[in-house]
């Protein structure tokens, strides 16, 4: 790392604990709640969508299920809570008042620094389980989108987290053998992802909410 860097993460406590070993070749980071600050705008989202049908989800709930695509978190609901929400429809619905919040999108600064100071050091990718249009409006109201050159979401047609295959397509796109990338995680459906990917996986949560 260059003292520029170095410098960088020196500042930040939070960043500068999280270690990127010298064997690693690639850097895989999910996007909301590792390196975007959008959980309470998706959150917010969730609530309304919910209120419009009469009916309440709670913040539990939601946290359970972390890191999944909304249309299977629906369905979890359903299944759950003995619900016959349409589930298409709440998802775009959903979608829709969570993109008109995401302009206001803040960076988690700790992760967000540590992407800088990898840019054109190591090969990056960004796997969400969110939708591209979101994950792309939040990438680029974070100043972020030009470091990652691989960008994976529910929209791709893999399996979702915690199924391995968006990790793997990540570092096959990287060009990165899987058991030489770490990814970086708030979610244990990801974290599960990237351990069944033979990934190196890393919880900010720790670090990010001690």
């Amino acid at each position: 790392m260059d003292k520029r860097c170095s410098a960088m993460m020196a500042a930040d406590p939070a960043a500068s604990s999280l270690s990127v070993p010298t064997t690693v070749r690639g850097l895989i980071f999910d996007c909301d709640g590792t390196l975007a600050d959008t959980l309470p705008l998706h959150y917010a989202a969730w609530e309304e969508t919910f209120a419009t049908l009469g009916l309440h989800c709670s913040l539990e709930f939601l946290l359970r299920h972390n890191g999944k695509p909304t249309d299977v978190i629906v369905a979890l609901y359903n299944a759950e809570f003995s619900r016959q929400i349409d589930i298409h429809q709440f998802t775009v619905d959903k979608e829709r008042r969570t993109y008109a919040r995401l302009g206001r999108a803040r960076p988690l600064e700790s992760v967000a620094t540590l992407a800088r100071c990898y840019h054109g050091r190591l090969p990056m990718a960004v796997v969400s389980g969110s939708n591209r249009a979101n994950v792309e409006r939040t990438l680029e109201a974070i100043g972020l989108r030009e470091l990652f050159p691989v960008v994976l979401t529910a929209d791709d047609g893999f399996l979702p987290k915690p199924a391995p295959d968006l990790f793997l397509e990540a570092a096959r796109r990287l060009g990165v053998d899987p058991r030489d990338c770490q990814v970086f995680e708030d979610a244990d459906a990801g974290l599960d992802a990237a351990r069944c990917a033979g990934m190196l996986a890393t919880d900010v949560r720790s670090v990010l909410r001690p």
